[in-house]
């Protein structure tokens, strides 16, 4: 391997959203997941609605503009 070109390999802090944290080894210091191991459902066998970036708002938002609209 050439020396120089790699990026430095270290410990890396993992958080969820869940609030679990857990280390591992990356390339990055810090890293942010939204589902993790523990609240997954796959391996909880619970469902979890999980919202990104505000996604089911707007949905609601959009839904009552269109339920408002069709009442005039």
């Amino acid at each position: 391997m050439k020396t120089g070109i790699h990026p430095e390999y270290v410990v890396s802090h993992v958080t969820c959203t869940c609030g679990n944290d857990f280390y591992t080894r990356s390339t990055q210091a810090e890293i942010h997941v939204e589902v993790c191991a523990q609240c997954h459902p796959f391996y909880t066998g619970r469902q979890k609605l999980v919202d990104t970036g505000g996604r089911i708002d707007r949905f609601k938002r959009r839904q009552a503009r269109a339920a408002a609209s069709d009442k005039k």
